[in-house]
Order: C-alpha cells, then structure tokens, then sequence
C-alpha cells in the first residue's frame, strides 16, 4: 500500500513557476514509476508527466514539453513537477500516481494522491 500527498498548488499569473511535490508513504516507493496527471475536456485524468522508479527515463505530453520537468528523490520518497512558464490553460488540479508497470500514460496507475490544484492567472 502506497499513499500520496500532493502539496505546492497555488495561484500564479501566467509566465510564472510553481513547483508540486508528492510525498509517498508506504512499502517500496522506489519500486513504483510516478506520473503527474490533470483533468482534461473528455478525461476525467490526462496524462502530464512520467518518470521510471530510477528515475533515468521520463515522458511527457506535448503541451508540457519544455515547460515542466518530472523529477523524484527516491531517498526523500518524493516525486517532484516543475512548471515553468505557466499558462491560464494549465489551470487545473493536478494528482500523482504510482505505477508498479512503469511509466503509463493510461490512468492505469495503482494508487492516486488527492489533488493539488494549481490556478493560473492572465
């Protein structure tokens, strides 16, 4: 069992940075690859970013690319998303999973955090 606290959200106009961090607890993280999804028109979970449970392999959908960056901290059970150079339509809450299957781009995760929401001003 796996549990994922999400933190970091906030307000910020747009061209702005916001850093999320999503703190494990539990069996194994290390174990597990971590992705970062949100809400989109159609899904109730849209794959953001990926990273394997080394850490040496990540993924991201195309309108995050150059802007977001996945990271994680394996020793602090931690997975990080940093977004740079927000935009009004990044507005949304963002959720970490956990995958024992490697990086997904499916919401086929097997434990979910509770959200974190991020809203972006214009």
């Amino acid at each position: 069992q796996v549990q994922l606290v999400e933190s970091g959200g906030g307000l910020v106009q747009a061209g702005g940075s916001l850093r999320l961090s999503c703190a494990a607890s539990g069996r194994s993280f290390s174990s597990y690859a971590m992705g970062w999804f949100r809400p989109a028109p159609g899904k109730e979970r849209d794959f953001v970013a990926g990273i394997s449970w080394r850490g040496d392999s990540t993924d991201y959908t195309d309108s995050v690319k150059g802007r977001f960056t996945i990271s994680r901290d394996n020793a602090k059970n931690t997975v990080y998303l940093q977004m740079n150079s927000l935009k009004p339509e990044d507005t949304a809450i963002y959720y970490c999973a956990a995958s024992l299957f490697g990086i997904a781009r499916s919401n086929h995760y097997d434990y979910w955090g509770q959200g974190t929401q991020v809203t972006v001003s214009s």
